[in-house]
């Protein structure tokens, strides 16, 4: 696991963000988006939106855990309906995920993951049998974050339970998360309210439905992965 992208060449990179973008994509997909192209720049997102279809194109944008003024949607994976989204491509910016992603887009193999895609994320990297995977926690503004750590967790303890071979966990913070997991992995749900994003979030707003989604283990069965920089699909 890592907060800061290590200097080297990855097989595969799974990225995390559980609140909220990542379950976000995973939903969007799940109902039928054609595409989220993922942006950390604003200005850029919008002449990139602006060239497509306006009756084919969602525009997603969230700072702080709120939506901003003049997009369609925020960063909630309840709004990502199937009326929404299907056959659109989503235009997505986030305090984190989104910038994470773009952080690792030249690894040849992306996925997207949150607490509920966790098996299919780790069934693909399973079957992929590739040496090095990177799990990046997106984090918050920079700064650790609880519940990307948990799912970190809960990632490495699927494939040490479920890899033929041996599973070698080669930091501190990955070994940190796999405890965090085995710690609160019967009160999913509690773990995002305590955690310090659980607590802003709730602070801004009634988010209570978006915290029982996001705490949602192995539910979905896609995989978010990249298709080409900085778009990704189902998989």
């Amino acid at each position: 696991m890592a907060s800061d992208v290590p200097d080297k060449n990855f097989d595969i990179a799974v990225v995390i963000d559980v609140l909220r973008a990542t379950t976000t994509i995973s939903w969007a997909l799940v109902n039928g988006a054609d595409s989220i192209q993922v942006f950390s720049d604003l200005d850029l997102l919008k002449a990139k939106a602006n060239h497509w279809d306006a009756n084919k194109r969602v525009m997603i944008a969230e700072r702080g855990g709120k939506k901003i003024d003049g997009f369609d949607l925020g960063n909630s994976p309840l709004t990502v309906t199937k009326k929404m989204v299907q056959g659109k491509r989503l235009f997505m910016s986030t305090t984190n995920g989104t910038k994470a992603m773009q952080r690792v887009q030249n690894v040849k193999n992306l996925f997207a993951m949150a607490l509920t895609n966790r098996k299919a994320v780790a069934e693909r990297i399973i079957s992929m049998n590739e040496k090095e995977v990177l799990i990046l926690g997106s984090g918050w503004e920079g700064s650790y974050s609880l519940e990307d750590s948990l799912a970190a967790g809960a990632l490495a303890s699927y494939l040490n339970e479920n890899q033929n071979t041996e599973v070698n966990l080669v930091n501190d913070e990955l070994n940190a998360a796999l405890a965090l997991w085995h710690f609160w992995k019967e009160d999913i749900l509690g773990c995002l309210k305590t955690a310090t994003h659980g607590k802003r979030l709730t602070n801004i707003g009634n988010y209570e439905d978006d915290f029982k989604c996001c705490a949602q283990l192995d539910y979905l069965n896609i995989v978010p992965s990249q298709y080409e920089q900085g778009v990704i699909r189902a998989s």
